[in-house]
């Protein structure tokens, strides 16, 4: 048996390669339009095809040559918020229409398992904290908008075609492998940790917190961190659940722990023993005041067991990768 990651050779999707190839005895496949992601990235054992999902001819010629495949891990998508906020249709073209014609070809080719990223996003504004999977899922941008469809998509696939699913809504996601051969290169970069150390490698003059009156314990954003290996374990054992012929399902991925932009910046100084200057600006749109899972059930059902549940720890590993790549990806896409 085989899986195919599509999005394999992004930031979170390049992990989970490095992952299963390491750590599993699986074949790996990767689907990758490298619009965002980095050929460097991606493990030299995997196979790679570059090409789009939404092709569906060119996918029909994957899953062709590798009938071995029986599970699908879905990270291609577009992801920018802000982005999303000005250019919505670019969002439902790629992210949703795109989940569309992929399993139309899974269906053609008999491949009923599918391990989706989502995002806390599809939540929108919480009512309470920490967020649990039934909780109301209204989005306010439509980043979390096209994935949420994505998500009821997959549901009634399920229904007609038999096609099981696992949606992971995974909040913030921060760090690198700790080796430090690959991490986070994205351009423009707008995650707040990478932004953080770029400054402390004094490439950019100083880091702009957006907005310091949010309804938090000191007015700036509060978001869960979560490592890139404990999301690809998570996607792992989410294969193995579908696999065992369970039931389709959700699940958030998260460290339970808020922390805030301010905060962020505090380990982050602490960590790299850098100054890192910082100034307030204004609001973003689409931004909630605080995102923080409950990760109870990924922990009962999948018993997934996060290993970076420490935030410095987290900022370690990233740091290490900034430090030992100043420029990222040589080939950069």
């Amino acid at each position: 048996m085989s899986i195919l990651v599509l999005g394999g050779a992004g930031y979170i999707g390049s992990h989970t390669v490095d992952r299963l190839v390491n750590t599993t005895d699986e074949e790996v496949v990767v689907v990758d339009s490298l619009v965002t992601g980095h050929r460097a990235a991606v493990n030299p054992q995997a196979k790679f095809y570059q090409g789009d999902l939404a092709d569906k001819d060119f996918m029909r010629k994957v899953f062709a040559e590798n009938p071995e495949i029986d599970a699908v891990i879905h990270f291609a998508a577009f992801s920018l918020v802000a982005e999303s906020m000005t250019n919505p249709l670019k969002y439902f073209d790629n992210n949703t229409a795109g989940m569309v014609k992929l399993l139309e070809v899974m269906n053609e080719f008999k491949i009923n398992k599918i391990v989706f990223s989502s995002t806390a996003a599809t939540y929108g504004i919480p009512e309470k904290m920490p967020i649990y999977e039934d909780d109301p899922q209204n989005p306010i941008n439509p980043y979390g908008e096209s994935k949420l469809m994505m998500e009821k998509i997959m549901a009634w696939a399920d229904k007609a075609y038999g096609t099981k699913f696992v949606a992971l809504r995974y909040f913030n996601v921060a760090g690198a492998k700790p080796d430090g051969s690959i991490g986070e290169d994205h351009g423009p970069e707008t995650h707040l940790l990478p932004i953080v150390l770029q400054v402390a490698q004094g490439k950019r003059d100083k880091l702009m917190i957006f907005g310091d009156d949010y309804n938090t314990p000191d007015g700036t954003n509060v978001r869960d961190y979560v490592h890139p290996y404990d999301l690809a374990d998570a996607h792992i054992l989410a294969v193995n659940y579908l696999r065992a012929g369970n039931e389709s399902n959700a699940f958030n991925l998260g460290s339970s722990t808020g922390f805030s932009n301010l905060e962020i910046l505090k380990a982050a100084r602490e960590v790299t023993g850098k100054e890192i200057p910082a100034e307030i600006a204004g609001r973003r749109g689409g931004d909630p005041d605080t995102l923080i899972a409950a990760s109870d059930k990924a922990r009962k059902v999948l018993g997934w067991q996060p290993e970076f549940d420490d935030i410095k720890k987290i900022i370690a590993t990233a740091w290490k990768w900034h430090s030992t790549h100043p420029n990222g990806y040589d080939d950069r896409k």
